[in-house]
């Protein structure tokens, strides 16, 4: 591995007792990366995940890390119990108390978590119940959370998923901004319009690697249809590729195009 590799996934295939959810797949993350891994439900998209943070183990090829790489994770929101009884000042700072025998949480940490927090456009929310966030806010919270790790890569499976239109565009102005800043990125999603085509390096995936480059490269009918296992067209507007399946072109053909 060379000094700007975080991560180098070898040609790994990962299973689920019979069941291979990732197969013979090789993807390298590299220090200032800001990646989209794609594809369909079922494709491996979180068990890629899962074998970069270490999670799951590959039965076959391997996954190298550079030595003493922080790692934060984001999970999905719908995975999350919003009722669980939590404040957000606790949600951050778990990082730190769990596995403690007394997991309180000590004033230098408490101080760390708020300036995180405050950071992320959250300053005075530390002991609001999670449940009483906006979506945009909750998001924030986990992203919160991870920072409070000092990552050197952030992890994020479905970001925007199950969001709304403004709390897409709060998550991507602030994971653009985190990468701004120096932070190495890697999520997984569904989004190919509101928030892949904006990344610079997607991975399209189901199950193996089908490609793996700038949108510009990768968002094309050949390699969609491959990955999605359905014919999509895709237009250029203002310069950015906007993918439509078969029912939109023909909305979009009536209609006279996109100008």
């Amino acid at each position: 591995m060379t000094a700007d590799v975080l991560v180098e996934c070898a040609h790994i295939t990962c299973a689920y007792d019979s069941t291979v959810a990732v197969h013979d797949a090789h993807v390298t993350l590299y220090r200032g990366d800001f990646v989209g891994i794609v594809g369909p439900s079922g494709s491996g998209k979180t068990t890629l995940l899962k074998a970069i943070l270490g999670a799951v183990t590959p039965v076959e090829g391997h996954v190298t890390k550079k030595p003493g790489l922080r790692m934060g994770y984001v999970p999905q929101v719908e995975s999350v119990d919003w009722n669980f009884p939590v404040t957000v000042l606790e949600v951050v700072a778990m990082t730190r108390t769990t596995g403690r025998f007394f997991p309180r949480i000590t004033q230098d940490e408490r101080d760390g978590a708020i300036d995180v927090l405050t950071r992320l456009g959250l300053g005075g929310l530390e002991n609001r119940h999670i449940r009483e966030l906006s979506g945009g806010q909750q998001q924030r919270v986990f992203v919160a959370r991870a920072l409070f790790h000092r990552p050197e890569l952030l992890v994020l499976d479905e970001p925007t998923s199950g969001v709304d239109v403004r709390t897409r565009h709060e998550v991507l102005h602030l994971l653009a901004d985190l990468h701004d800043e120096g932070m190495s990125i890697v999520l997984t999603t569904h989004d190919l319009n509101g928030l892949a085509a904006h990344l610079p390096r997607l991975v399209c995936m189901n199950t193996h690697v089908i490609a793996d480059g700038s949108p510009l490269d990768v968002l094309n009918s050949d390699v969609l249809e491959r990955t999605y296992g359905a014919p999509m067209e895709v237009l250029i507007h203002g310069g950015m590729p906007v993918v439509l399946d078969q029912g939109n072109t023909e909305v979009v053909r009536r209609l006279g195009g996109l100008a």
